[in-house]
């Protein structure tokens, strides 16, 4: 993606300082559910739509149900052409695979070559213009969630995120250029609910959130890594297959376990 572009996203830096920091307990997602004043349909725009207004609910429902599924070269074809209406910004060749769910499309921006498999979940609800960023030459692999929930997630140019691997954002979640994620991992920024009180139930307690999630450029994260809420992976580092990453992973290290520890230094 070109530099200087501005994507509405305040992506912070690397010294995103470890506090906790109590939010509603209520998730946009919970509000809207739980709206009994709200109909059926009225959930169904604001859940999956997130423009109001017939014309966008109609455009969003007509391209999905038609080309969606579509199979074999023409459904690559039209999915690239005739999507870039949904997207807020959509670059060139970009490839779409079959029934990938994406939901409020016009909050996600999609750089050049990006290549999004199979069964994908883009949901990028959310109050900002933009709470998805995809760069160029990004690929993201079948079955891959990207999921805010009040938060944004970033990729930066030519990361590579493998099969079934999951992305929470609550808060905000960064992967950097050139990093590889191994599949099954899971990274979620935010997440953590207080448990002080015995009263009142751990999904009513206030949210708490450690400044989200952020993986540096040039970073590979083996099969089935866990990065939570208040990590910062250095750049340049690896992450063995089955960690849990729960604090910061300094530039050019080998971490490894559960929690995750330096093991040696590349440099």
């Amino acid at each position: 993606m070109p530099e200087g572009t501005d994507t509405g996203i305040d992506r912070g830096g690397p010294g995103t300082p470890k506090v906790f920091r109590a939010e509603p307990a209520q998730t946009d997602l919970r509000s809207v559910l739980e709206n009994e004043g709200a109909s059926a349909f009225r959930k169904y725009q604001e859940l999956n739509v997130g423009s109001p207004g017939p014309w966008a609910f109609a455009r969003y429902e007509l391209l999905l149900v038609l080309l969606s599924g579509l199979p074999g070269a023409a459904g690559y074809f039209l999915r690239q052409k005739l999507y870039r209406a949904l997207w807020g910004r959509c670059g060139r060749g970009v490839v779409i695979g079959r029934n990938v769910t994406i939901r409020h499309p016009h909050r996600i921006v999609l750089g050049d070559r990006v290549v999004i498999d199979d069964h994908c979940v883009l949901d990028a609800k959310g109050t900002l213009p933009t709470t998805i960023v995809i760069g160029d030459d990004v690929l993201l692999g079948r079955n891959t969630v990207l999921s805010c929930k009040g938060g944004t997630i970033r990729l930066d140019d030519r990361a590579n995120v493998s099969v079934n691997c999951t992305f929470i954002s609550e808060s905000e979640l960064e992967i950097g250029a050139r990093t590889l994620v191994g599949g099954h991992c899971y990274l979620i920024a935010g997440g953590n609910h207080g448990i002080e009180r015995t009263d009142v139930p751990i999904l009513d307690q206030p949210r708490l959130e450690k400044g989200g999630v952020h993986v540096r450029e040039n970073c590979w994260l083996g099969a089935s890594v866990t990065v939570l809420d208040g990590a910062t992976i250095g750049r340049d580092s690896v992450i063995a297959a089955g960690a849990v990453v729960t604090e910061p992973i300094p530039e050019f290290a080998i971490a490894a376990g559960v929690p995750a520890r330096v093991v040696r230094e590349r440099r």
